[in-house]
């Protein structure tokens, strides 16, 4: 495994080296930098907490600003992404793991002016692919830097690939419910991602789904960020919460998001009201895209 991460890392770093050659020059002096998407994960301890409906209304929320958004679905088990936007995408994510396609051949429009990869059902871990495989893949991932978001939805609970993207996030969102067995499987979720990417500083950012009012979620959030120093020495960010909200269950019953059906309603104005907070956070300075990318292979946070 080291030896295939020197490798890909060596391959990596000749192309970055030939494609920021060819920027400086095309590109005039003063916008030399390049370009990197902000990569934003939202995972869970526990499936039926809302973590496919923050993305996908987050993701809307961030067009709505005139951004470029793309919507990953790093499910490979149970694709969710393209069901709550009512599509049945031709291609996935598999086919272009397995080099069938291209990443934008399978990319998909959707009428709400953002692109979704939809998740590659049946295929179980991305650390199994071969060589050429993985060296393909970063490859077309990385042609996804023309976006400005890129946020991808994980499956819940812990897996190899859920730490992969986990590991390449400017930031990562942990979503739970005021449920006891939610609040301890997030703890879980954040203890391992701790443990396995051994990393103080990674993004981690808490999120309180369907709570009743402002104090319940405050409160949950204080517990578990006290816990989480004290036991993991690990920062934990609270971003905000999500009301409970009947206009939620109505969308999904509608297969739209909510945000589209209501604007205005609670779970919008708290979806708007994380855009918010999460554009005053700065995003990584030192790594071009494709270094981030080189993580899933390398075990690096």
């Amino acid at each position: 495994m080291e030896d295939q991460g020197k490798k890909l890392k060596e391959i990596m770093e000749k192309k970055n080296n030939v494609r920021e050659n060819h920027a400086i020059n095309e590109i005039p002096v003063n916008s030399m930098e390049l370009k990197k998407p902000r990569i934003i994960t939202v995972t869970s301890g526990k499936g039926g907490v809302g973590k496919t409906n923050l993305a996908v209304n987050l993701a809307l929320a961030y067009a709505r600003t005139g951004r470029k958004v793309v919507v990953m679905d790093a499910d490979l088990g149970l694709a969710n992404v393209n069901v709550m936007l009512n599509m049945i995408p031709k291609f996935n994510l598999y086919h272009v793991i397995r080099k069938q396609k291209t990443m934008k051949e399978i990319l998909a429009e959707t009428e709400y002016g953002l692109s979704i990869v939809a998740g590659a059902s049946g295929f179980s871990k991305i650390a199994n692919l071969s060589e050429a495989e993985r060296q393909y893949f970063i490859d077309e991932l990385n042609t996804l830097s023309t976006a400005d978001i890129i946020i991808i939805d994980t499956s819940a609970g812990v897996s190899s690939n859920v730490l992969d993207f986990v590991a390449i996030a400017d930031d990562s969102l942990i979503i739970t419910t005021p449920e006891p067995t939610a609040i301890t499987d997030a703890y879980g979720i954040i203890k391992i991602i701790a443990t396995e990417l051994n990393s103080l500083n990674m993004g981690l950012k808490l999120i309180v789904n369907r709570v009743k009012n402002a104090a319940d979620a405050g409160k949950i959030a204080d517990r578990m960020i006290k816990i989480t120093s004290q036991f993991l020495n690990l920062k934990l960010e609270y971003l905000g919460f999500i009301y409970d909200d009947t206009a939620v269950s109505n969308a999904v019953l509608k297969q739209k998001p909510f945000i589209i059906i209501e604007p205005r309603c609670k779970a919008s104005q708290c979806i708007q009201h994380l855009v918010g907070r999460l554009d005053k956070i700065e995003t990584r300075k030192d790594e071009g895209f494709g270094s981030l990318f080189k993580r899933m292979f390398r075990g690096d946070s």
